[in-house]
């Protein structure tokens, strides 16, 4: 390793190699350090990729990255104990234009990384970051299990349980309403069962997202995506909501699996990977600082995921051109401090990353502090549901008493009121 880098980036997730690419590309000396043995082999995601990000990048992307399948077709499941409800969404222009791809990161990641070196960046694997270098109040390396690194800028891609930001001040000890804990298995079931179950064609594919059932009471959710032969299944909920119920993650995930509306899906599947990671979920309210003297955090380790809509790979990646783009400029200007960095947070500001996480920003604290909203309200559509397609000689008049009786027994109307308004506010003020 030369003794200085223009660039440091700690992390070889999308948002690390995202700002390797970009200042790579501007003839920075630009280095990758990932803990990992291949990127990728320490990360974890639902399994969904939304290109537009990426193709500020690489434009034929979809074309040559390994992706999965187009997702052409998105449903919305509620879980009850023995069933479940389901929105399904497809539409042909979907199919034509997609925005969504799945992936499975053991391919991706170390095709991105590898993009990052084509681009002139150097990728050292089996190296962990222990703690920034601080010199004057800047930043201006980092220590790792292997040495010493320098560089005019750090960029911490180093993902939900990043220490570097921390050991610097940029915020505290994460706490566990912040933090969902994910699990997740990969189970091959062959193309055609996939094709002919969801009524796919031979590159198509779907994303569920999924609520209730074993994280009833709890503030998280599932999911199931398609890929080529494979199913990718996971379960996850807020760290506090797991430790007060004293639920283990691969219990959840069992109790996933079997649940009548999972398991068909997985019958006589054979498990490929099993996954458990942090994911960050605390909000707009939970960013912490974005910068400082000769350090940047971008991706997971800044918080920076939308939980409505499950994104999180476009914010990673826009967040690391930015922080890329903001190192370039810091290069040519000879200043890296926080005057020069700071013009990060406002392209993060002036893009959609901030914009859409400020808008939800009383979604994430409303989902923890409601839990009716995840556990009484899908019980109420069941029941509601339920009586609707009994057909029992009970004229319609008599169902609709019933329907408002059930909808009663749970929620009186000063609840019903308090709890619209609080979602109404959550989303569109």
């Amino acid at each position: 390793m030369p003794e200085k880098f223009d660039v440091i980036v700690v992390g070889a997730g999308p948002a690390g190699i995202s700002a390797a690419i970009t200042t790579a590309r501007a003839k920075l000396n630009t280095i990758v350090i990932e803990r990992g043995g291949i990127p990728g082999e320490k990360n974890m995601f639902g399994g969904v990729i939304w290109k537009n990000a990426f193709e500020r990048l690489i434009p034929d992307f979809v074309k040559i990255a390994p992706l999965e399948r187009k997702v052409v077709e998105y449903q919305y499941w509620i879980l009850t104990d023995t069933g479940h409800i389901k929105i399904v969404y497809r539409d042909e222009r979907l199919s034509k234009s997609p925005s969504g791809y799945t992936a499975l990161r053991a391919k991706f990641d170390p095709w991105y990384a590898k993009k990052a070196e084509e681009a002139g960046a150097i990728v050292v694997t089996r190296t962990q970051a222990l703690k920034p270098i601080v010199q004057e109040d800047k930043v201006i390396g980092v220590e790792t299990d292997r040495g010493e690194v320098y560089g005019n800028v750090v960029i911490a891609a180093d993902g939900a349980n990043s220490l570097l930001a921390k050991q610097i001040g940029l915020h505290e000890e994460w706490k566990p309403h912040e933090m969902v804990l994910g699990v997740k298995e990969v189970v091959e079931v062959g193309r055609v069962k996939i094709e002919d179950t969801f009524k796919l064609g031979q590159d198509e594919g779907i994303a569920v997202t999924i609520v209730g059932g074993p994280v009833k009471g709890m503030t998280g959710g599932g999911f199931l995506y398609t890929n080529k032969e494979t199913l990718s299944i996971g379960v996850g909920a807020l760290l506090s909501d797991i430790t007060a119920n004293r639920k283990r993650p691969n219990e959840l995930l069992e109790e996933f699996k079997r649940h009548p509306s999972i398991s068909p899906y997985i019958k006589e599947g054979t498990l490929r990977e099993y996954s458990a990671h942090l994911i960050p979920e605390g909000g707009y309210y939970s960013i912490p600082k974005l910068y400082t003297n000769g350090f940047m955090v971008v991706g997971d380790a800044a918080m920076l995921v939308n939980v409505v809509g499950w994104e999180g790979t476009n914010f990673a990646v826009e967040s690391g051109i930015h922080a890329g783009e903001t190192a370039i400029e810091a290069h040519k200007l000879g200043d890296f401090s926080m005057k020069t960095l700071r013009n990060y947070e406002e392209k993060l500001k002036n893009c959609f990353v901030l914009r859409d996480l400020r808008k939800f920003r009383n979604v994430p604290p409303l989902m923890r502090n409601n839990k009716a909203l995840l556990t009484e309200y899908p019980e109420i559509l069941n029941d509601l549901l339920y009586i609707w397609h009994t057909v029992d000689g009970k004229p319609k008049e008599l169902k609709m008493k019933e329907m408002r009786k059930a909808i009663l027994s749970r929620r009186n109307v000063a609840q019903l009121i308090r709890d619209s308004l609080a979602v109404a506010r959550a989303l569109f003020l």
